[in-house]
């Protein structure tokens, strides 16, 4: 792959232009320094975007990988075919943000994060709740010990995405990587990875059809991590009193409680903590719009903007220092996560965590042109 002089335009192809990928494409597209290309095998989607845009359209990922000088990748596929997708743009050189759930094999997201930092190239997982200032906020109020020794989380997600028996997608597909788990469940679950890591066991998972042949449509599950607390987990998608996704985390501990959704945090502690002289005693609010830095580059939402244009600052070699931790390794967290609710449903016991891989000796990573 050739360097990209810090004054050229980066190279990105967007793979896969479903609902998620067509933003993906806009955002990148719209991008200062970035020149886009797109790439999907449908047929009827790449001639409309053929006739109407300027950037270029292929069909297929092994022939423009092989005839393009890209810097990046953006695949935001069916969830089955991430890996080898990952895996191939990695071998080439090239830096790789790739749409949640990472991959469908926890142990091949491990392979590949080794694979990135190995290389040195830049990688993302598209966690976009990571980039909400509410969210971001509750992070920093546990690493202070603003509500002492939590004891309890509930992690909720609801909304309207299968409301009656409807015709198939990859997402109505248990193959595919689909169902409430993986395209729901999953946005909660790297809220708690984050906040407190990978869980050391996972009991009473409840996976249940509502609409839906083939996927859940419902996720209950109970997580117990190594701090002592514990995580009542409640998804659900086929949840029509809720406008659009709500996601929201409700935390308890020895010295108050915490509630966080993508509008506000809320914050009661029953005394004040000397590393916390914004936050009063008793109850308090902070809002996303006052949490959240406006995005030098914009569109479509402060989260996805953030994310993409972290994604970029990092590929030319100017890292945003206050960049949350969204990287290959924290979504193989999630999907080892994943793996064990899966487990437990089946196995209708408690999962409990895999002892963790040994750690690979570190190396320096570089987040500069290659």
């Amino acid at each position: 792959m050739p360097q990209t002089a810090q004054t050229d335009k980066t190279r990105i192809a967007v793979v896969g232009l479903g609902k998620m990928g067509l933003s993906h494409f806009a955002m990148v597209n719209a991008h200062p320094q970035v020149t886009a290309m797109a790439c999907d095998a449908g047929g009827f989607l790449t001639d409309v975007l053929e006739k109407n845009i300027k950037a270029p359209v292929f069909r297929d990922y092994d022939a423009m990988l092989d005839a393009q000088a890209l810097d990046a990748v953006l695949i935001a596929t069916p969830s089955r075919l991430h890996g080898p997708m990952v895996r191939k743009a990695l071998e080439r050189g090239c830096h790789v943000f790739c749409e949640k759930p990472f991959t469908l094999d926890w142990k091949l997201s491990e392979e590949l994060a080794d694979l990135a930092e190995a290389k040195g190239l830049v990688n993302r997982v598209g966690y976009h709740y990571r980039h909400v200032g509410a969210f971001g906020e509750v992070a920093r109020l546990l690493a202070a010990g603003a509500i002492g020794q939590v004891t309890h989380i509930l992690a909720e997600a609801y909304g309207p995405v299968v409301l009656a028996p409807k015709r198939s997608t990859w997402r109505s597909q248990k193959a595919e990587g689909g169902g409430c788990l993986y395209d729901y469940a999953a946005h909660p679950l790297n809220l708690l990875n984050w906040y407190f890591g990978t869980p050391v066991a996972v009991s009473g998972s409840v996976l249940a059809p509502i609409f839906s042949t083939d996927v859940d449509d419902q996720v209950m599950s109970t997580l117990r991590f190594a701090n002592g607390a514990t995580a009542q987990l409640s998804v659900n998608w086929s949840d029509d009193s809720q406008r659009k996704m709500t996601t929201r985390i409700t935390l308890i501990g020895t010295n108050g409680r915490i509630f966080a959704d993508r509008q506000e945090a809320q914050i009661y502690l029953r005394k004040p903590v000397a590393a916390l002289p914004d936050i009063p005693q008793g109850h308090s609010v902070k809002y996303t719009t006052e949490l959240t830095q406006d995005p030098w580059f914009y569109l479509r939402g402060e989260e996805y903007s953030h994310q993409i244009g972290d994604f970029v600052d990092a590929i030319r070699g100017a890292p945003n220092p206050g960049a949350v931790p969204n990287d290959f390794r924290s979504g193989a967290a999630t999907d080892r996560t994943i793996a064990m609710i899966l487990e437990d449903q089946a196995g209708a016991g408690t999962a409990m965590a895999p002892p963790p891989r040994p750690e690979a000796p570190k190396k320096r990573r570089f987040f500069g042109l290659l």
